[in-house]
Formats: structure tokens, sequence, C-alpha cells
């Protein structure tokens, strides 16, 4: 009986997870409503909260699951060598971090945990990102005096920085890519060239 129980928790929760994600695809995240979500997946209100703390905490799933997926991308790749090459390779994921302002706030809001229960998909997102990014200046390829996990820090912060500018109308006149090659290059070719391989 409680295996019967479990399995129909689960069956419900994948069903609130693929209507949402269908609703996504069709309106964008934005237009996502839990009212539809509910209505979509037959369920009442109340056992979609059973599921999800908030709309919030579903967003953070359905984004997260995204993000994650481009993650696996990058990790398949090899390093990149020039500051172009960091930039191109990261800029599908870019992309859909920046495919709507929606989108990008909640990715800001929910990048960051107040306490370790409350750790999301987000959350570990950036945590994986880090990680990932320490590999690939591990081997070496730009500055020398300060550790790859600083270089990966750095750089996450500037990709941030980057993406905020580009919702910004001051800021119009240089595009994401454009920006974050200058300043990656000021970050990790501090010396004012490219690094030569």
């Amino acid at each position: 009986m409680v295996r019967q129980m479990q399995k129909r928790t689960l069956e419900t929760r994948a069903r609130l997870v693929a209507v949402a994600t269908a609703l996504v695809a069709e309106n964008g995240y934005g237009a996502l409503r839990t009212e539809e979500v509910v209505q979509g997946a037959g369920v009442a209100k109340g056992t979609f909260f059973a599921h999800f703390k908030d709309k919030d905490a579903l967003m953070d799933l359905l984004i997260g699951t995204g993000i994650d997926q481009h993650l696996d991308q990058l990790a398949k790749a090899p390093a990149p060598r020039t500051v172009e090459e960091l930039v191109a390779l990261q800029q599908p994921l870019l992309r859909y971090m920046t495919q709507e302002r929606y989108v990008f706030d909640v990715i800001l809001r929910l990048s960051g945990a107040a306490a370790v229960a409350e750790i999301g998909t987000i959350a570990t997102t950036f945590g994986r990102y880090l990680e990932l990014t320490t590999r690939w200046f591990e081997e070496g390829q730009f500055r020398q005096d300060i550790s790859a996990e600083l270089q990966a820090e750095g750089m996450q912060g500037f990709v941030t920085q980057a993406m905020a500018l580009y919702f910004c109308a001051l800021h119009e006149d240089q595009s994401m890519e454009a920006r974050l090659v200058v300043y990656l290059r000021a970050w990790l070719c501090p010396r004012g060239g490219q690094t030569a391989v």
C-alpha cells in the first residue's frame, strides 16, 4: 500500500512537471500560472502545493533542469584555450539564462540559499558551473598568478554582470558577448594580450 502511494505521488509530481514544461514551451516561463498547471494535470490546487512550496519552487526545478542540461553539454567540450573560445562555448547557456527577463530574475533570486535546507536546483547549478570552469582553468591556459578557483569565481561574476547589462537600456550599445570578451580579457589576460597556446 505504501509503495502504491509513493508511486502515485511520483506520478502526480511528474505530471505537474510535464504540464508545466509544455506550458512553458508554448507561452514562456513568465506566462506560466499555477492554475493552468493544476488544471492541465487534473489535480486540486492543494495537490500542487503538496509537491511545490510555491511557484518559485516549480520554477527552480524547471529552470535549474534547463541550466543543468546546458552544463552537461559544456562538460563534454574540451577546455577553451582563448577568451573568444571561452565566451563562444558558453553562449547557449547564457542565451538560455537570458531568454526572458523573468527567467534571469528567478535565477538571481534562487542562485544562493540562505540555509542548507533551501539549496535548490538553481543554486546547485551555480556550484556545478564553478566546478566545471575551475577544471578549465586548471589546465593553465590563462593566468598563473591566481588559483583556478578564483579565476572561475571571477568569470562567474563577470558573466552575471554581462547578463544583467543585457537587460539594461542604458547599455544596449554592446552585445553581451562583446562585453564578456572585454571583461574576461581583462580578468584572465591582465597583461593585455591573449594567452599564446
